[in-house]
């Protein structure tokens, strides 16, 4: 496989996974920190759940696809002091119960939609946004559908159209086919567990939290994230990310392509290409980690979010 095949199918590598609903979601999750109350309408966002954590400056912290909200259970645990984490879970992830008659069509911009309502009824005073994947995809799209209602946004190892990292003038329209395919094959939940197992190894280093990978998948609702892949395939951000109005700090990885021929600024060159008209941007590229930055290479994590969040959203003493 070359690297760019690898690189155009990172997110099928996490969804090709053999599905299995285990009775008890919560067994998946690392120890999580306590939760708040707010005065919240569930009713109001069938997409998704949310667990509120902390104090302070509201942030948004929404995961990628398989993943429930318990992959920012580390980052919850440093920022819960300063800011007020509104963590989300989408419905059919890792564990979480899958929207009443899911899947149905426009299933992101469900969540989409429902979000910036729920930032609007919680009064959430342009929250930063913190997004790894499909989380990144959605706090760029929160901001180009309405650019006053976030933050700054804190993406990770994400792109504003996924489907065109071979090929920079595929079109939405020409990646429905694709797309279809890969729904297809990825609702029917055939690969073998011994092969999801393997494909994550690819997108986290360590083996505690390749399980942990590992067990959100099995424990997600095949249907809803093939679902949101295909919706993932199909939206084209780029045209629009002029209209992004916060600044933006870009967390890219390339150490798990460098076998297949992949330099960093290779890789780098992908997300300046596909960034390049968003206003206020910066690209950071780690030096070691995976998909799943925030485990693989933490530490750096934490320091270039500190940095950017001190600078652009510190927190109210």
């Amino acid at each position: 496989m070359t690297y760019a095949a690898l690189r155009h199918s990172f997110a099928a590598l996490l969804l090709g996974v053999s599905f299995a609903q285990p009775a008890l979601a919560a067994a998946l999750s690392a120890p999580r920190t306590a939760s708040v109350a707010v005065a919240d309408n569930p009713a109001a966002h069938p997409s998704f759940t949310v667990r509120v954590v902390g104090k302070g400056r509201p942030v948004l912290l929404i995961p990628g696809l398989t993943c429930p909200g318990a992959v920012w259970d580390e980052t919850v645990a440093r920022y819960q002091g300063r800011y007020q984490c509104h963590v989300l879970s989408l419905a059919g992830f890792g564990g979480t119960a899958p929207a009443a008659g899911a899947p149905t069509a426009d299933f992101l911009p469900a969540v989409r939609e429902q979000l910036l309502t729920y930032i609007k009824t919680q009064k959430l005073d342009r929250p930063a946004v913190i997004g790894h994947s499909l989380g990144g995809f959605m706090g760029l799209w929160l901001s180009t559908t309405q650019p006053d209602a976030v933050g700054p946004l804190l993406i990770l190892d994400s792109l504003p159209f996924l489907a065109a990292v071979q090929n920079p003038a595929l079109t939405a329209e020409a990646a429905r086919p694709m797309a279809a395919g890969m729904r297809q094959q990825m609702g029917a939940g055939k690969l073998p567990l011994a092969q999801q197992r393997q494909m994550v190894t690819t997108m986290v280093t360590d083996t505690a939290h390749q399980a942990l990978v590992t067990r959100w998948g099995q424990a997600s609702n095949p249907a809803s994230v093939a679902q949101a892949m295909y919706e993932l395939y199909t939206t084209d951000l780029r045209a629009d990310l002029g209209a992004v109005r916060q600044p933006a700090l870009v967390l890219g990885t390339w150490a798990a392509y460098q076998p297949y021929g992949a330099t960093l600024a290779s890789t780098k060159g992908i997300f300046e290409a596909q960034y390049a008209k968003l206003p206020q941007h910066r690209i950071e590229m780690s030096q070691a980690g995976k998909h799943f930055v925030m485990y693989d290479d933490r530490d750096w994590f934490f320091q270039q979010a500190d940095a950017f969040l001190q600078a652009n959203y510190a927190a109210k003493k």
